[in-house]
């Protein structure tokens, strides 16, 4: 296995935004089929979207910052393209609908502007081509340290959306995959001195996370989900979010937690409760609904972890039986 220093040869820094806008156009843009929504991409004032007949636009963005949320010295440049755009696709994943397009803002020291960009933009083309989600148009600038924008156009079926605020008393709380993977591999990322291995599948949760577009999509489609989020900030901030959206409270069991074989014993259920960056799919489904959900979608694991109450508190019971009050210490960036 190559190691990412010896896999792309050095390339010659672009010597201004034309010629950098031109590389993000010809090695950014991947051949997807939701370019024939795009009537007018790169390299006019705006992009023209054609939209689908019958369907809602479903709109997010998101920031992704040097020393903030990766470490250029830590994360290779082809994750750090992959992860931004698919954090920002989550959000659509959260509500139901499809990514179809996206809109990148980049700013960038003139050094990396060589190497760092084509492992960014080839990452970045890898998840677009994923996603099915094409690159509309953006804008670029320089800057002292990397400053990334992303801003996704999905669509969705009218009257379908998920929505955080539908969860009712006595409803069950599910989450998708494991809980406390990604920040396992971040842990693990800064830890190890040596130098980052992309393949490593320690890391892969944190440094490629997949957004759960198809999960997200059949649950609002079949309404079988009365509320849903993403977990990208931990379930002890998430869960509080989608209680006071929907005027309730939750009681949590941690022995039911699907908890990271690769968080360290001691840390496992800190790590689900707190760590972010998951992109897992937190959902409400009311009782009589709870029959037909399986167990995994497509390979994915869904777990109910508790229920929905009146009470607005949110509570987690431990493995002694004993309820305790769940703080939100998942991820703040003004804390």
């Amino acid at each position: 296995m190559k190691r990412l220093a010896h896999k792309a040869k050095s390339r010659p820094r672009l010597g201004n935004e034309e010629s950098i806008v031109e590389t993000i156009r010809r090695q950014g843009t991947a051949r997807v089929k939701s370019r024939r929504l795009i009537e007018l991409g790169i390299g006019d004032d705006a992009a023209l979207l054609v939209p689908t007949k019958n369907r809602e636009i479903v709109l997010t963005c998101d920031w992704f910052l040097e020393g903030q949320h990766f470490l250029r010295d830590k994360h290779p440049a082809d994750s750090v393209g992959w992860k931004c755009l698919a954090r920002a696709a989550s959000d659509i994943a959260a509500m139901g609908g499809q990514p179809r397009c996206f809109l990148l803002s980049l700013a960038l020291p003139d050094k990396l502007t060589g190497s760092w960009l084509a492992g960014f933009l080839a990452g970045l083309r890898r998840e677009s081509r994923q996603l099915d989600c094409a690159l509309a148009g953006g804008d670029t600038t320089r800057s002292e340290r990397v400053l990334i924008h992303v801003s996704v156009i999905g669509e969705i079926r009218p009257g379908v959306a998920a929505r955080r605020s539908g969860a009712r008393p006595g409803d069950l709380l599910y989450v998708s995959g494991r809980l406390g993977e990604a920040e396992a591999g971040l842990q693990i990322l800064k830890t190890d001195s040596r130098q980052v291995q992309r393949r490593d599948q320690r890391l892969q949760k944190h440094l490629y996370p997949a957004p759960r577009i198809a999960l997200g999509r059949w649950l609002a489609e079949t309404r079988i989900a009365s509320a849903m989020m993403d977990l990208s900030d931990g379930l002890s901030s998430d869960l509080g979010r989608m209680c006071k959206a929907s005027g309730g409270g939750a009681r949590i069991q941690a022995a039911q937690l699907p908890l990271s074989p690769l968080a360290p014993v001691a840390e496992r259920l800190k790590m689900a409760l707190h760590g972010g960056d998951d992109y897992e799919l937190l959902f409400a489904v009311p009782k009589a609904r709870a029959a037909g959900l399986p167990r995994t979608f497509k390979g994915i694991p869904l777990t109910c972890i508790g229920e929905f109450t009146l009470n607005r508190s949110v509570l987690m019971v431990g493995t002694d039986g004993k309820a305790k009050s769940l703080a939100a210490r998942g991820w703040d960036p003004f804390r």
